[in-house]
């Protein structure tokens, strides 16, 4: 079943075309399994990434991976706030999917 994972951040002033860019250059395929993956813009800074994958397994797969890469820029992301530091992911299975 398909899956997708959601993690909401808020770039430092001066950071977004370098988060932005970052994310424009990533070679998705380097991850088995993955779809596709967004970057949308929902705020003044504030992003949410969207990540499609096959399933579960191959999301569960890839998490070392996204934590080094997530690791690699959190210096140019602002902490959230309410104890939820410099993310806000969620995970889960595909329940319902409307596709034109």
């Amino acid at each position: 079943m398909t899956a997708m994972n959601v993690v909401r951040m808020r770039v430092k002033p001066g950071r977004e075309s370098d988060f932005v860019e970052l994310h424009k250059s990533r070679d998705i395929r380097q991850w088995s399994g993955m779809r596709s993956l967004r970057v949308v813009k929902t705020g003044e800074r504030e992003y949410v990434i969207v990540g499609e994958w096959d399933d579960m397994d191959a999301l569960a797969a890839a998490r070392p991976q996204m934590v080094e890469i997530l690791d690699s820029f959190r210096g140019d992301l602002e902490n959230l706030g309410d104890g939820l530091g410099e993310t806000d992911p969620r995970s889960g299975e595909v329940v319902v999917d409307r596709t034109v």
